[in-house]
C-alpha cells in the first residue's frame, strides 16, 4: 500500500464532526481516495446531504461500499447511537476504522470491537481531536519530561452553551450520561495520557432543569498522590471560550485557556500555554512564560495523516488498544454508568 492512495469511504453523515472530517479528507486527497459516502437515513440525507463537502461524491449503500474493490478503510461518522454497531460491521469485513467518538454506552460492545481489530490487526483510530492539539501536546510533553515535577492536580473543563437549543438537548438526553458522556472523553483522554489509570472515579451529575438531560457534571479521578477533576456543561454562557486545562506539579504549572481558537478562521490563531516554573529549565527561566504553541490549523488533518501512517505500517498507533479500553471504561464511569470488571466478551 506504500505510495498508493488509501481507498476510504464514509459511513454516516449524522455525527456532528462528519462534515469537518470529510472536508479534511478531501484536502488530503494525495493520501486518501474517497470512494463513496453511505447514509441510509433519509432525514440526514435531507439535512446534510447537500453540504459542499459531499458534492461530487458517490452515494451508495453500505453493502456497495463494502464491495468496492481495494477498499481499505472506513470513517464511521454516524449519529452517536449507531457508531459501535457500524464499526463492528466494518471490523468484521477487515477494514481499518477511523471512529468518531464516543465509543458507545456498552463497554462489552466496545471491547468486542477492540478484540476484533486486535485479532485482525486492524487500525482503530478514535477521533479525539485534542490528541493533536499543539498546546495540549506541549503540556503532555512537559509532564512526560518531568518539567512540572510530580503531578498532584489536573483541572479540566469542556463546556459550551446549548440551553436554548431544545432539539439538541433532546438529542443529548437519549444518552444516560448526557453531556458528560458526549464531551468528557476528550478530557479523560488527556488525564490518562498524563497520569494513567485512576484508582477511583467518582461522578457528580446534575440537571439544571427537569427535561431529563444531565447537562452539567463533575468527575473526580483519584490517584495515589493526585486528583483530577473533569467538568462538562452545556449551560455555561460563552463556555467554549472558557474551556481550559490546568496541570499542577511540585515544580511548576501549565494552564491552557481556551483549549481551541475559533473555527471561523479554520483554527488559524496560535494557541498559548501559560508555563510557570519553580526552577530554571533549558530554554525557560524560573517564573512565568506565555508559550506560543502554534496554531491548530485544520482540526482533523493531523489525525487523518497519522491514520494513514498506521494503516501503512509506518508507525504503531500511539493510542493502542489498552489505552482505548481504559479511556472508554473511565469515560463511562465518569458519566454514571455502572462498570463491572468482568464485562468481557
Amino acid at each position: 500500500m506504500n505510495g498508493k492512495r488509501i481507498k476510504i469511504g464514509q459511513i454516516g453523515i449524522g455525527h456532528n464532526h462528519a462534515q469537518g472530517n470529510m472536508e479534511s479528507l478531501r484536502k488530503v486527497d494525495d493520501i486518501f481516495e474517497i470512494v463513496g459516502v453511505v447514509e441510509a437515513d433519509p432525514v440526514w440525507r435531507e439535512k446534510r446531504g447537500g453540504l459542499q463537502c459531499y458534492l461530487g461524491l458517490d452515494w451508495m449503500s453500505e453493502e456497495e461500499l463494502f464491495n468496492t474493490p481495494g477498499l481499505a478503510a472506513v470513517a464511521v461518522e454516524t449519529d452517536g447511537v449507531d457508531l459501535i454497531p457500524t464499526a463492528l460491521r466494518c471490523a468484521e469485513r477487515g477494514l481499518h476504522i477511523h471512529l468518531d467518538k464516543p465509543g458507545g454506552e456498552s463497554l462489552p460492545a466496545f471491547k468486542k470491537l477492540l478484540n476484533i481489530c486486535e485479532r485482525k490487526q486492524l487500525a482503530l483510530q478514535m477521533a479525539y481531536v485534542y490528541r493533536y492539539n499543539p498546546a495540549i501536546r506541549f503540556a503532555a510533553d512537559a509532564v512526560k519530561a518531568g518539567w512540572l515535577g510530580d503531578i498532584f492536580e489536573i483541572h479540566a473543563v469542556m463546556s459550551r452553551y446549548d440551553g436554548d437549543n431544545q432539539d439538541y438537548r433532546r438529542w443529548l438526553a437519549q444518552f444516560k450520561g448526557g453531556a458528560m458522556y458526549i464531551f468528557a472523553g476528550y478530557l479523560v483522554d488527556v488525564v490518562i495520557m498524563m497520569l494513567g489509570r485512576p484508582d477511583k472515579t467518582t461522578p457528580f451529575l446534575k440537571m439544571t432543569r427537569d427535561d431529563g438531560l444531565i447537562d452539567n457534571g463533575l468527575a473526580v479521578l483519584e490517584y495515589q498522590r493526585a486528583t483530577a477533576t473533569i467538568r462538562v456543561s452545556v449551560e455555561e454562557i460563552d463556555g467554549m471560550k472558557h474551556r481550559r486545562l490546568i496541570v499542577c506539579g511540585t515544580r511548576g504549572t501549565i494552564e491552557i485557556c481556551p483549549l481551541e481558537t475559533s473555527s471561523a478562521n479554520n483554527y488559524a490563531d496560535p494557541l498559548n500555554a501559560r508555563l510557570t516554573l519553580k526552577h530554571d529549565l533549558p530554554g525557560y527561566s524560573a517564573g512565568t512564560h506565555m508559550v506560543n504553541c502554534g496554531a491548530m490549523g485544520d482540526r482533523y488533518a493531523a489525525q487523518l495523516k497519522e491514520f494513514a501512517r498506521i494503516i501503512r505500517g509506518e508507525i504503531n498507533n500511539p493510542f493502542d488498544f489498552t489505552h482505548e479500553r481504559l479511556l472508554q471504561e473511565t469515560l463511562l464511569t465518569a458519566s454514571g454508568y455502572k462498570i463491572y470488571h468482568n464485562q468481557d466478551v
